[in-house]
């Protein structure tokens, strides 16, 4: 895969996203079977909304294919060119990182994601979906295979693992000399296990407890345009807004419009004293855990901050270096908070649910990632490669 040409690369792509919406029907039937599963083993809502397919979505999948064909090339791009004093030419060349583990959950669409990000990057991939989506992932993954065949590259650069057995995935995870890249994406535990089991390098993102600030100075029709939208849009992923700061200044309208607004949607409240007291009898009060919480439903905490310093603080408390947001009409609290807040994306006036790669430009996501190593934040094409130097020189030696 590292030696194919772009235009392989490309075409293969293309192929891919014909031969998914082809297989649309084959596909919906696999999905059916699983959704079958699904009600009977009484899984939540929110996993359930994660596991659905239909052609709406299967023709975003298709799309998301086409637009990660569109992207520009990466492997054999140089960077960072420069001649040091004794003449020698000294750059970067943008490489594969090789094959690529890819542990999953019920999301069917990450099948077709990760295979068209690797492939694109160069790479080959092992997939391995939950129980929950397995024949989706098998379907998705036979039409991928399939349109690697039709572009001429090895079928099996895309390989989706034919057990849900953990003792498998145990194996797998020892396969260092195999295997250059383990990237879990799903719940908490199964990020830790694969963390806490794995010989090889683990990209890690273990939830989202996204947060979003509303400051003295904002728009407060804006923030809860914001708040809704974070909350409720889709709130089983891991970019949903699952806290709540008011400043103290904005607290007595903010957050009776709060609870309003989110009465009439159906979502849960959880406030500190100072929310429940200026809210109504659906705030419930919020105990430690529900500021550590990433609820993926609708419920979500709020509380009532001081100020600026005291929003950041809580912040580095409960935050999981995902996502955070602030709603703010003063430009330098904004670039402040975006300085001061070390999450992987940070925004202001604009809904945590951006923190995605087809919403950034990058195409599709393979993850989100939350350790500050190799890449930080939605992980598109690019995160999926790594450079090596590469050096011209005219007879050097070194003395």
């Amino acid at each position: 895969m590292a030696k194919t040409s772009t235009s392989e690369r490309r075409e293969a792509l293309l192929c891919i996203a014909r031969t998914v919406a082809d297989s649309a029907d084959a596909i919906l039937s696999a999905n059916a079977r699983d959704l079958e599963a699904a009600a009977a083993n009484d899984l939540s809502s929110a996993m359930v909304d994660r596991l659905r397919l239909s052609r709406e979505r299967l023709a975003s999948v298709a799309g998301a294919i086409e637009e990660v064909a569109a992207l520009p090339d990466l492997v054999g791009r140089v960077e960072r060119e420069e001649v040091r004093p004794n003449g020698l030419r000294v750059a970067r060349m943008r490489i594969p990182l090789g094959v690529i583990l890819m542990i999953y959950e019920s999301r069917p669409n990450v099948t077709t994601d990760a295979a068209a990000l690797c492939i694109h990057a160069g790479n080959a991939v092992i997939l391995r979906g939950g129980k929950e989506a397995f024949h989706s992932n098998h379907a998705l993954g036979a039409a991928v295979s399939a349109g690697l065949a039709e572009a001429g590259l090895p079928a099996d650069a895309v390989q989706v693992v034919g057990s849900t057995e953990r003792a498998l995935m145990n194996q797998l995870l020892t396969c260092e000399r195999d295997i250059d890249l383990v990237i879990p994406r799903g719940g908490e535990g199964l990020i830790r296990f694969v963390a806490a089991n794995s010989r090889i390098p683990v990209l890690k993102h273990y939830k989202g407890v996204c947060h979003l600030y509303v400051h003295s100075d904002a728009d407060l029709d804006v923030a809860l345009r914001i708040a809704e939208n974070g909350k409720a849009q889709r709130p089983g992923v891991c970019n949903a807004l699952e806290t709540i700061l008011i400043d103290r200044a904005v607290a007595d309208e903010f957050v009776p419009a709060l609870c309003q607004r989110f009465a009439a949607i159906g979502v849960e409240i959880r406030g500190d004293e100072r929310v429940c007291a200026l809210g109504d009898a659906t705030v419930k009060p919020a105990t430690e855990d529900d500021y550590e919480a990433e609820f993926l439903d609708l419920i979500v905490a709020a509380r009532v901050v001081d100020d600026f310093d005291h929003a950041v603080a809580h912040i580095e408390r409960y935050g999981s270096d995902h996502t955070e947001a602030i709603v703010t009409n003063d430009a330098d609290v904004g670039e402040r908070f975006l300085r001061e807040v070390q999450s992987s994306t940070v925004l202001v006036n604009a809904s945590t649910r951006f923190a995605d790669g087809g919403q950034l430009g990058l195409g599709a996501e393979i993850g989100i990632s939350t350790t500050r190593l190799h890449a930080y934040g939605p992980m598109g094409a690019e995160g999926l490669t790594t450079t090596k130097f590469i050096v011209h020189g005219n007879g050097q030696i070194r003395s």
